[in-house]
């Protein structure tokens, strides 16, 4: 059996492997770089993965053992097909989880070395400790995260896309600027795809004693939930300040992305056009789930207002896939998280210039999510359903209070775009959780209105 064979049988059981469920017509390792040299050794290869007619690439670091430890045993990928010294056979693992091998991504991007087709580079200001052990972190599925020590994290693009990556891009301006609510990136790792430069990997500071915003929100409706009460402003931990800070945030982010890549107003006309796009995207996701249509009149309705509108639609670079785990509370206040996108969507799109008011949207929804998910099997339904509600409108109220009271676009004065923006962030949920999660499909739905 070749190397490849046994990557064909590896791939698809990656939860970053997009094309499950799909079978693979041809696989192909298109570069193919030697990092360390030795046993155990580790390469870096790409991997060229054709599915259906498409083809995409992965990103592998590819270890090499003649004997596998029993701390790796779960990291293993399966023989080379090839022979090591004395006649011994190298069995390759993924070598992200082997801390002795990782620690030469860290040395490397402190030298700035250029190993054959890879680019190593570091900040400037840069502080970086290259003796400290690796983890792969859980719960990521399209890339694979390593926290090194508490001083670093390490990001690990699974897919490789050509081009400016968000991702690098965005904080880095953000950091220049001096925001306090973007991790320090420290430096990346690079090669060249297509005739273009693609980022393989992030470094960035690790922020201490940060905990996530869907952790702390959930917390703050598990505790409603537990309590006699239907407000949320006379249980314990209401959340309401911190989603007003969150707003704050927000806001001042979105104000420093507008200086440091501009804005750009569209003429009358552009929410005509914008509201076409919802609506396509609408149909689709009627026609993949049939609970959707019921829904279909008062959402294309939505839109239909928004196509109504003449006036100018001013937009800017934003998060682009903003929600309650893509934010950090720290001592210091919040931080932005995973400024990618979404990665299914093509890069030029996800660099595209938006609507500041999507990023609220997105929150809003994610703010709903997490009163919903938690309502399924509840003993106390009827009283439990009213608090939710309540635990939606106050933390929705309170973070687009903050948002306009830190300067950004006052939801109140444009609520037709914001209603839009939500229905349509609504329409993409459902769609997702019916592929992904079908179990959890009734939650966007039961927060959209019937038609």
């Amino acid at each position: 059996m070749t190397f490849e064979e046994v990557l064909m049988g590896w791939l698809p059981e990656q939860r970053w492997f997009a094309g499950k469920g799909t079978p693979i017509d041809h696989l192909a390792i298109v570069a193919d770089t030697l990092l360390v040299d030795g046993d155990p050794g580790m390469r870096h290869l790409i991997v060229a993965v054709s599915q259906a007619g498409g083809t995409d690439r992965y990103q592998l670091l590819s270890g090499l053992r003649t004997t596998i430890p029993g701390r790796l045993e779960y990291a293993v990928i399966g023989p080379t097909g090839t022979q090591a010294q004395e006649g011994q056979a190298w069995t390759a693992y993924d070598a992200l989880h082997d801390p002795p091998l990782t620690r030469r991504l860290l040395r490397a991007i402190v030298a700035q070395d250029a190993i054959g087709p890879l680019r190593f580079a570091a900040e400037p200001d840069a502080a970086i400790d290259t003796e400290l052990d690796s983890l792969v972190l859980t719960g990521e599925q399209s890339n694979t995260s390593m926290l090194f020590g508490e001083e670093a994290i390490l990001k690990v693009f699974r897919r490789p896309q050509p081009g400016p990556n968000p991702d690098l891009e965005i904080p880095r301006a953000l950091h220049r600027a001096g925001s306090p609510h973007v991790a320090p990136p420290l430096g990346w790792v690079e090669t060249t795809l297509d005739g273009d430069p693609t980022i393989l990997a992030i470094l960035s500071a690790y922020l201490r004693s940060a905990t996530d915003g869907w952790l702390l929100a959930a917390t703050s409706v598990r505790d409603l939930y537990a309590s006699d009460v239907t407000s949320a402003a006379e249980a314990g931990g209401d959340f309401a300040a911190e989603a007003e800070r969150l707003g704050e945030a927000t806001a001042e982010v979105h104000r420093a992305l507008a200086e440091a890549f501009g804005t750009k107003e569209l003429p009358p006309g552009a929410c005509r056009d914008l509201a076409l796009q919802m609506q396509g995207r609408l149909d689709g996701a009627v026609a993949a789930v049939p609970e959707l249509a019921r829904h279909a009149g008062a959402v294309s309705a939505a839109f239909t207002e928004l196509g109504s509108l003449d006036e100018p639609l001013t937009v800017q670079r934003i998060h682009g896939d903003y929600h309650l785990g893509q934010v950090i509370r720290t001592q210091a206040g919040w931080v932005l998280l995973d400024f990618e996108g979404e990665p299914a969507v093509p890069l030029a799109q996800r660099r595209a210039r938006s609507p500041a008011l999507r990023d609220v949207a997105g929150m809003l929804r994610s703010l709903d999510y997490a009163a919903r998910h938690q309502l399924p099997g509840h003993a106390d339904a009827e009283r439990v359903r009213a608090a939710a509600r309540d635990w939606v409108c106050r933390n929705q109220a309170a973070f687009c209070t903050g948002y306009t009271q830190a300067g950004g676009t006052d939801p109140g004065k444009h609520a037709v775009l914001l209603r839009a923006l939500t229905l349509d962030k609504a329409v993409y949920e459902v769609l997702y959780e019916a592929r992904h999660r079908p179990s959890w499909v009734s939650i966007p739905l039961e927060s959209i209105p019937d038609a």
